[in-house]
């Protein structure tokens, strides 16, 4: 647990250095590809999380064909964030839109896939047949999912969880359970596995 906090700490105070050593006006964001609409990105933007992280991320638009989805971009990013909205989608709230790093599009594509089976049930056992047979796409440990989703976009609600696939109480020294009100691994052990924070 201390070997976690300090490295969190560290990873904090890295970044803080690094921002505060550019200096300068924030770069503008980058140009929409062609036939890309302003709104669309800016709809898709709505879950990161203010500054160069949303002024800088890559924007994609899912489509769906019968069970199977595939993307377009609408901006190329500079940074590892990638946005989109999935409002409406199947198993997805009638707003809901997700951010995350670039490294998590298969993962992201192999979830909407399963999801558009359209029953949830469906879904969890095809994620669970996926989960043992090892061909359950696994997020970069450690990246971000950022959510905004409601029934909605007037009253969202803000959620944000880190990937920390295969992850147990024996390897983060984190409980697999909230009881204690502190960080804890909601599926731990699994390519699920991620950090639960008080209040998100």
């Amino acid at each position: 647990m201390k070997r976690f906090a300090l490295c969190m700490a560290g990873v904090v105070a890295v970044s803080v250095s690094m921002l505060a050593q550019r200096g300068g006006p924030p770069a503008p964001p980058p140009p929409l590809e062609p036939g890309a609409s302003q709104a669309d990105v800016d709809a898709a933007l709505a879950a990161a999380p203010a500054g160069p992280l949303r002024d800088q991320a890559t924007v994609i638009k899912w489509t769906r064909s019968g069970n199977t989805y595939s993307y377009t971009t609408l901006r190329k990013g500079t940074n590892r964030m990638v946005c989109y909205d999935r409002s409406g989608f199947p198993e997805q709230q009638p707003y809901s839109i997700e951010c995350t790093s670039l490294g998590n599009l298969d993962r992201v594509k192999q979830n909407l896939e399963a999801e558009a089976l359209g029953d949830r049930a469906k879904t969890q056992a095809a994620f669970d047949e996926m989960e043992k047979n090892g061909t359950r796409v696994k997020p970069e440990f450690g990246s971000v999912f950022y959510h905004a989703m409601g029934m909605s976009k007037e009253n969202p609600r803000s959620h944000m969880t880190i990937a920390v696939p295969g992850a147990t109480q024996a390897t983060l020294g984190l409980p697999e359970n909230g009881r204690g009100g502190g960080v804890w691994i909601m599926n731990a052990g699994t390519t699920t596995a991620h950090l639960m924070t008080p209040g998100e």
